[in-house]
């Protein structure tokens, strides 16, 4: 059977093979300790769980409109309009599952052949895997560790040209925990504003800040004309396996991504866009208690680190990642990462999300303390 060419531009998030790998070892008796997965290692609060479980007994388990539900768009708007400041209209709002297809839907409905995409690097490897998907050309937006892993803007200047269509931003980040400042998003905007270029804002971090308040382009002026937020569940309510996402588009792409979900999964299913109603009008304690741990677990990691010989670790200002230098180890990314995991601790090479994270590891730190400071002993022992 042959594949169509296009499946060879299609790359894929190392995560889970390295979680595969694990659990394979896992299985034969080897004890790992999982660093490698961006999962909170929590459970998604019960009244979540109860929502979820009431609309199945309240029958909620036909087809619904491809956007979603419109009462849970509502509780989505209403939600971004207290974020962002402005008024988010319902219609605006388009449910999926999970929060990937927003990026899969927006690159799909924007890029053609030979169109160019900046794209955050060291950033979500997904981003320029669709990228490449539809033939479009990547054009990386390197995170510097001088600058806190956030990219130069006056270099973002100097990659726009006639063919730039779309820029992906996403601060907090994943893999660096970098944020964003203000002014830096600001002349984002105004940059994206200027070259009429469309701009993707994944903001599935936005409520797992450890200093400062949420910034997003889509707050400046005009700005909700060429802006797609691209936002979800499983990292702020512990929702990973429920695939719940959203994305709120300009008025002229609504249709457009709704024809695609048609095309593509009909709809996300309608009990579980109920439960993610509750999600957001429910109590937000267990947002703010994961926020405090993982703020606890964050000092953990960063001091840990830096009492390793050969390694030196940054402060994340946000999500549950950090993204150590490993440069003086003498070991390259996935050299290092590979033995680790014979080690018994899973990470993820810096290459996992492009090719300037050479040089360096991501952590979730989504486990326990005492697993945390487990694997570092582990690693500092294992560097000698």
């Amino acid at each position: 059977m042959k594949l169509a060419n296009s499946l060879n531009r299609l790359g894929t998030e190392t995560a889970f093979e390295v979680l595969a790998k694990a659990k394979k070892l896992e299985a034969q008796g080897k004890k790992i300790i999982h660093l490698e997965i961006g999962e909170p290692d929590f459970e998604t609060p019960d009244h979540i769980k109860e929502a979820a479980k009431k609309a199945l007994d309240d029958n909620f388990t036909h087809y619904v409109p491809s956007p979603g539900l419109m009462d849970v768009r509502e509780v989505i708007a209403e939600h971004q309009t207290d974020v962002h400041g402005k008024n988010i209209s319902p219609e605006n709002v388009v449910f999926t599952p999970g929060a990937k297809p927003i990026m899969f839907f927006t690159i799909m409905a924007l890029i053609e052949p030979g169109d160019e995409v900046i794209y955050p690097n060291p950033g979500f490897p997904i981003y320029e895997s669709m990228i490449n998907y539809v033939g479009g050309k990547p054009v990386p937006m390197e995170l510097k560790e001088e600058k806190n892993f956030n990219a130069d803007v006056d270099l973002i200047e100097n990659s726009i040209t006639d063919k730039t269509k779309l820029m992906i931003i996403n601060s907090p980040n994943n893999p660096c925990g970098s944020v964003m400042d203000s002014e830096d998003i600001k002349r984002v905007a105004d940059l994206a504003y200027k070259n009429n270029v469309a701009i993707l804002t994944d903001e599935v971090y936005k409520d797992l800040y450890f200093e400062g308040s949420h910034n997003s382009v889509y707050d400046f002026d005009d700005m909700e004309k060429q802006t797609i937020i691209l936002d979800g569940f499983s990292k702020s309510y512990a929702m990973t396996g429920w695939r719940l996402g959203y994305g709120i588009f300009p008025n002229e792409l609504v249709e457009p991504i709704s024809r695609l979900v048609t095309n593509s999964v009909s709809c996300t299913s309608a009990f579980s866009q109920k439960a993610a109603a509750a999600a957001i009008l429910g109590p937000q304690d267990s947002v703010k208690l994961m926020l405090k741990e993982f703020k606890e677990r964050a000092k953990i990691v960063v001091d840990g680190f830096n009492d390793i010989k050969g390694i030196s670790c940054i402060k994340p200002k946000g999500a549950f990642y950090a993204f150590p230098n490993i440069k003086e180890t003498g070991f390259k990314s996935q050299e290092l990462s590979d033995a680790l995991l014979n080690e018994g601790v899973a990470v993820l090479p810096g290459t996992s999300f492009g090719k300037f994270g050479e040089g360096y590891l991501r952590i979730s730190f989504a486990n326990s303390r005492e697993n945390l400071k487990e694997a570092l002993s582990i690693i500092k022992n294992f560097l000698g």
